[in-house]
This record gives C-alpha cells, sequence and structure tokens, in this order.
C-alpha cells in the first residue's frame, strides 16, 4: 500500500515541480541573458541540485512502481510475497538509477 501512495505522490510531486521548473527555465530564456543566468544560478546551486537530484528519484520511482502496477494490471503478481517483493525492488532500483544518473552527470566525482 505504501508503494501506491508513493507512486501517486511522485506523479504529483513530478507534475507540480516540473511544472513550475519548465515555466520558469522557458519564461528565463525568452526574458534575456541575465534571467537565464539567474536561472542557472540558482539551478546549479546546492538547494537547485537537491530539488533536482529528488526530481530524478521521483521520475525512476514513478516509473518503477507505474512498471508494477502496470504488471499488477495484467493480473500477475497479487501474491503476498511476490507483492512486496517487487515493491523492496521498485524502491532500491529508484534510488539505485538515480545514483547511476547523477555519478554520470558529476563524471564520476561524487
Amino acid at each position: 500500500m505504501a508503494i501506491s501512495i508513493l507512486h501517486r505522490i511522485t506523479g504529483n510531486g513530478l507534475a507540480i515541480v516540473g511544472a513550475l521548473g519548465l515555466v520558469w527555465w522557458l519564461m528565463a530564456a525568452a526574458t534575456g541573458p541575465e534571467a537565464y543566468a539567474t536561472f542557472v544560478k540558482c539551478a546549479t546551486s546546492p538547494i537547485g541540485i537537491i530539488v533536482m537530484v529528488g526530481l530524478t528519484w521521483a521520475f525512476f520511482q514513478h516509473l518503477f512502481s507505474g512498471l508494477r502496477h502496470f504488471v499488477l494490471d495484467m493480473g500477475a503478481g497479487y501474491e503476498l510475497r511476490t507483492n512486496k517483493t517487487w515493491s523492496v525492488v521498485a524502491m532500491i532500483a529508484s534510488i539505485v538509477v538515480t545514483a547511476l544518473v547523477w555519478a554520470y552527470i558529476f563524471g564520476g566525482k561524487l
């Protein structure tokens, strides 16, 4: 049940925070170099990096949880042990893939 609730929370978070970030980026790009420089400064600040890492994790959590739900919708995986295993796998996979993506972005300098 917790993974299903987390699926909904990450979906809403991606929609809200992602949309706000996209609108801010587009407005900054359309406004001019100074506004864009301010956006880049905020996005690359420590808090900006934390937000982007959080969005990356939310994306992968939502993706893996969505795949889990897709399998459940086909009628498979309803056994308690199987369902719990795939819930844990979705959580671990989202964390591992997020770490790999950011390790790649920073060029292995984590």
